[in-house]
């Protein structure tokens, strides 16, 4: 695919939106699975801190809406 399609044809970008986003999506999924695997836990940034998350509370851990 040359360059200049995906800037002049929304659809391919749309499209090629749509795979990037479902890459990003499997590919953390593949990772909470490795942490579970390693008992290790997930370092992110919350409220500008650091914080350690094991990757089985990831989804349970509350997010601050503002």
């Amino acid at each position: 695919m040359k360059s200049e399609n995906i800037n002049n044809d929304p659809k391919v970008l749309d499209d090629f939106s749509i795979k990037v986003l479902k890459g990003l999506e499997i590919s953390f999924q593949k990772l909470l699975e490795f942490k579970k695997q390693k008992n290790s836990p997930l370092v992110v940034m919350r409220d500008g801190k650091i914080v350690k998350i094991m990757a089985e509370d990831f989804y349970k851990v509350e997010v601050k809406k503002d």
